[in-house]
């Protein structure tokens, strides 16, 4: 039996054709149960594109955590290959990633994509192209309007982040778990490592925004993200909102 993670994501630019993420959660699931694998975790991105920029997908940087960590973990199932990436350079980068570290790929849609068979190398580069065309599309066809609003100080969409609701298409502070971002930041200043800093959020009890475990990239995504000081970055519009600061 092989032990696998799952990874599912999905971006609010095309959830009509990607459905919800507990869709791709349960043939996840349904898949490792029919072909004996054994599902060791799921990490999933909600909300969040599947483009170049990847220190904006906590769920995916937390499955690289656990494959670094957890050595009996030989692989990573996923629904569809474009779930893992759109932009095709990414796309090849992750496997090669994945390739370095001997762990394998299985996608539910797309057999056998991790062989370095030329054919079956060149069907995925091609499905990596498509996907990466469609993503194109999408953000044409909705970029300007975001951007319109983010020059606002308007919220642009997406899921929002830890200590966040999104309200009458605007951000509010979620009181409960902006105390979770500031245990964060208070124990960073503290001189704390990324792994220490999960250690202690989990004793405390403190929960992730999916109610999963906290990993140092989940925990670093935090760190990184200019909203807890007030400033709302989308595409190339920066805004400043100093109510929505937590640090």
């Amino acid at each position: 039996m092989k032990r696998l993670v799952g990874y599912a994501r999905v971006s609010t630019d095309n959830q009509k054709d990607e459905g919800t993420i507990e869709i791709q959660i349960k043939a996840l699931q349904e898949y490792a149960m029919r072909n004996g694998y054994e599902l060791v975790e799921i990490f999933t991105d909600e909300g969040i594109s599947g483009s170049k920029d990847l220190d904006n997908r906590p769920g995916l940087s937390a499955m690289f955590d656990c494959l670094e960590s957890d050595t009996a973990v030989e692989g990573v199932l996923i629904f569809k290959l474009d779930r893992l990436a759109r932009d095709l350079y990414i796309q090849e980068h992750l496997i090669r990633k994945l390739q370095d570290m001997n762990k394998t790929i299985v996608s539910i849609k797309e057999p056998d994509i991790c062989s370095n068979d030329p054919m079956r190398k060149a069907f995925r580069q091609f499905m990596g192209i498509v996907a990466e065309l469609e993503k194109a599309f999408i953000t044409m066809r909705l970029s300007g309007g975001r951007i319109n609003k983010a020059r606002k100080g308007g919220y642009a969409g997406g899921c929002p982040a830890i200590g966040y609701v999104a309200e009458d298409k605007g951000l509010t502070i979620d009181n409960e778990n902006a105390e979770t971002v500031k245990a964060i930041f208070n124990l960073k200043a503290q001189g704390k490592t990324l792994r220490d800093i999960c250690h202690v959020l989990t004793i405390r009890g403190y929960k992730t925004a999916k109610g999963g475990q906290w990993h140092p990239g989940t925990v670093r995504y935090i760190l990184n993200n200019p909203l807890y000081q007030g400033n709302i970055r989308y595409s190339t519009v920066s805004t400043t909102r100093a109510e929505l600061a937590l640090i």
